[in-house]
């Protein structure tokens, strides 16, 4: 079960929580009770709703749910309870579980519901499809997406039947990771996704919904869901899709997102792939024609890295940089890691990291953290 502190921003987290759980009650509404309390919801838990929700600018359907909520806070411990009960987690954007790329698309949740844990940095890429593709696509789906993640690029996508769940079959094949991001509560799982969480608990895949327990999918949620799933990516790759697939409006929500989008080209005749087609026809999308396009989208190149004792480049590199290398992997470590293994000092640590970017070997993120590119 998730707790929370006696600390002001755990009470906001409270007070947010509790209003996210109510039907309707969305970012635009969030925003206005934001502006609202000045900026603190914490002053609606001080108080019973009925004393303040005359004067709250929000539309009257939610004014309806409000008013059947007494407190608040009663609210918000109601809903850890049912999380707990199934071993969910909440986490709040700017928090280490909230996907980072997610915090900076406009209607991106203030929070988000989870199962799995949350592992380091890297670079990710959303992996979408039709359904019902044509025949002897899926097993090719799956490879494609097992190749991606062997480059270290994480699998995000929707876990629906079809080409979504073939994906995330792949990036765990390979030992991956991979992110699903669902069109209900994680507590209203369909028969299939409640098969497939075992095997993303147990090899490292997260299950992610914005939804508070109790909501069961519908036709509004999963185009909705669509935009996360682009969101916490840094690039999406359409693998097939005709012209009504839904996850054409993944490609929409990552192109508008400033997302690099990609498809997988197909012959002209095979109506299955005439949506992948028409994204690249009309400019909206990149032909992906390898699994190298994918990983240059989002950064990375495995191809480039010089294996230890290969090249000329490992051999005029200095003995700390070698060892340093050593410890570093397609996961992004963060330097007190890296200094744990090398032991190296921090400062010819830090000169070795130095000669390790400047020969292209490694790439810093934000947060002095390290990765081989």
């Amino acid at each position: 079960m998730v707790e929370f502190t006696t600390n002001s921003s755990s009470e906001e987290q409270r007070a947010l929580l509790a209003l996210w759980a109510v039907p309707g009650l969305g970012p635009r509404a969030l925003s206005a009770l934001r502006a609202f309390t000045q900026g603190e919801l914490t002053r609606l838990l001080a108080c019973p709703v009925r004393e303040w929700l005359g004067e709250a600018p929000v539309p009257m359907p939610v004014r309806r749910r409000l008013a059947e909520v007494p407190d608040l806070g009663l609210l918000a411990e109601r809903v850890l309870e049912r999380c707990a009960a199934v071993g969910m987690g909440v986490t709040f954007a700017g928090e280490r579980a909230y996907p980072a790329r997610l915090v900076e698309v406009d209607d991106a949740p203030p929070l988000l519901f989870y199962r799995g844990e949350v592992g380091p940095p890297r670079r990710r890429v959303a992996m979408v499809g039709s359904r019902h593709p044509d025949q002897g696509f899926l097993p090719f789906a799956r490879s494609f997406a097992r190749q991606v993640a062997e480059g270290g690029v994480g699998v995000v996508s929707g876990a629906a039947a079809g080409v979504d769940r073939a994906c995330h079959w792949g990036a765990m094949d390979a030992g991956g990771e991979t992110w699903a991001f669902l069109g209900s509560a994680l507590d209203e799982l369909d028969p299939a996704q409640a098969k497939l969480l075992p095997h993303f608990l147990a090899r490292g895949g997260v299950f992610f919904s914005e939804l508070p327990p109790g909501v069961r999918a519908s036709t509004t949620t999963f185009p909705r869901r669509n935009r996360l799933i682009s969101g916490a990516s840094d690039a999406v790759l359409v693998l097939r899709a005709g012209v009504d697939s839904g996850s054409l409006y993944t490609a929409e929500a990552g192109r508008l997102q400033g997302r690099p989008v990609l498809a997988l080209p197909g012959d002209v005749s095979n109506e299955g792939a005439a949506g992948c087609n028409a994204l690249i026809r009309d400019g909206h999308a990149r032909a992906c024609l390898s699994v190298h396009e994918v990983w240059r989208a989002v950064g990375i190149h495995p191809d480039k890295a010089v294996p230890p004792g290969e090249g000329s480049s490992w051999t005029e590199l200095s003995v700390e940089a070698r060892g340093a290398y050593q410890v570093l992997d397609r996961v992004p470590r963060s330097f007190d890691e890296v200094l744990a293994g090398s032991r190296l000092s921090p400062a010819a640590l830090s000169s070795a990291l130095v000669e390790l970017e400047l020969s292209g070997l490694v790439i810093q993120h934000p947060g002095r953290l390290y990765e081989k590119v």
